[in-house]
């Protein structure tokens, strides 16, 4: 169709889109996923080939949070029988970390719940930063540590860390509906103190929380205008326990359209399927490898994921591989003088410079089959507990 070729040619030179043309995907039809995922597949491959990025998230601690986002079971009181557990030590978060590098990730990212670090959080991040990549030279780290007071993310720098991670989640016009602890304005601060102290800002969003298509564009044009390399696109898990345990409104072709519109928007970024896939994604997961050059590798911070080795078959079996620990992630127009976002190969620092949310428009209405309430499971496994970690 005349739309799909006109968003293939404008990927290929970076241009952005048109929002009723971003809009427009979002609203094809389930008869016409086959073709816009070939679509934005061509815009994939242009500038990333078949590689797939392996991530491995590392809970620093889990629960407890102050904060009242509807979607988190870390919220605060959120009756989700998660495992909750204070800060681990630099050891423990390193052997938790090996096992994700041993299954073949690239990078660690490292999280913690809270409001964001204090200055002492901060000094034992860089301790941990420090004992993870004492033992493995090539690894990336990312942190993910909430709001950012000013000075931190050059001591996070400092001491290593290689990314930030502070997702927008959904657009400023619906965030109070989901948040009101903090506002939007300071998750975009908090972007732009990573991308000023010159590490790889990431930033993504949440699908699935009952927000419309114009809500899912504005988000992604203001990720596209925030500048980050990477962009984590979160599936809702809906976790009974939190406000909205009864949002189901995702099926596995909304989520497939949902990636090829922010492949569309952001044609030269590392696009990662973050949290929910397995729940929404479910058999057509391998389409999506078509879309996202990336993904997390087992279990994240609170629920678990398909067991390691399947994610490593799916990639296989899709005709991709995965991204070798020398590889250069990014586009090399992306890649900052001197330095290199999603490897190291020559050094230097990475960056260039209880309500369902309510709708703001008109949204496209999908059914899913059923609330497959059967796939949320609780992380019982890895960081913080006595058994193996899922990688």
């Amino acid at each position: 169709m005349d739309l799909l070729n006109t968003l293939v040619d404008k990927g290929l030179r970076r241009e952005l889109p048109t929002r009723e043309e971003a809009l427009a995907v979002l609203a094809t039809s389930d008869d016409d996923v086959v073709d816009v995922v070939a679509a934005a597949g061509k815009v994939r491959r242009h500038w990333f080939g078949r590689r797939v990025k392996l991530n491995y998230l590392v809970n620093l601690k889990s629960g407890l949070c102050p904060e009242d986002c509807s979607y988190c079971s870390q919220r605060l009181g959120s009756k989700a029988g998660i495992l909750k557990y204070t800060w681990l030590k630099p050891e423990e978060a390193s052997k938790a970390a090996a096992a994700g590098l041993a299954g073949g990730a690239k990078r660690v990212c490292l999280v913690a719940s809270g409001r964001g670090p204090t200055d002492r959080d901060v000094d034992r991040v860089s301790d941990t930063i420090k004992a993870i990549k004492d033992g493995n030279e090539n690894v990336e780290v990312c942190a993910c540590l909430g709001l950012l007071n000013d000075g931190q993310a050059e001591r996070l720098r400092e001491a290593g860390a290689d990314a930030y991670n502070h997702n927008l989640n959904t657009s400023e016009g619906t965030y109070g509906d989901i948040t009101t602890t903090h506002t939007y304005a300071d998750r975009v601060d908090t972007v732009q103190k990573a991308h000023a102290a010159g590490l790889s800002a990431c930033s993504g969003l949440i699908a699935g929380m009952g927000e419309s298509d114009e809500d899912l564009v504005d988000v992604v044009y203001a990720l596209r205008a925030l500048d980050p390399d990477s962009v984590p696109v979160n599936f809702l898990i809906p976790f009974e326990g939190t406000p909205l345990a009864k949002e189901w409104n995702l099926t596995p072709q909304r989520c497939l359209r949902i990636l090829a519109m922010v492949r569309f928007v952001c044609p030269d970024v590392e696009v990662r399927i973050a949290g929910g896939r397995e729940v929404h994604l479910r058999t057509m997961q391998p389409l999506a490898l078509h879309l996202a050059n990336s993904i997390f590798l087992g279990d994240y911070l609170t629920s678990e994921g398909q067991a390691g080795k399947a994610d490593l078959d799916m990639i296989a079996d899709a005709g991709f591989e995965v991204e070798g620990a020398s590889e250069v992630t990014l586009p090399e127009h992306r890649v900052p003088e001197g330095g290199s976002c999603g490897s190291h190969e020559g050094g230097g620092g990475c960056g260039s410079a209880s309500t369902p949310v309510a709708a703001s428009g008109s949204a496209s209405v999908e059914t899913p089959a059923e609330a497959r309430t059967d796939l949320v499971a609780v992380r019982r496994r890895g960081a913080g507990t006595d058994l193996a970690p899922n990688a």
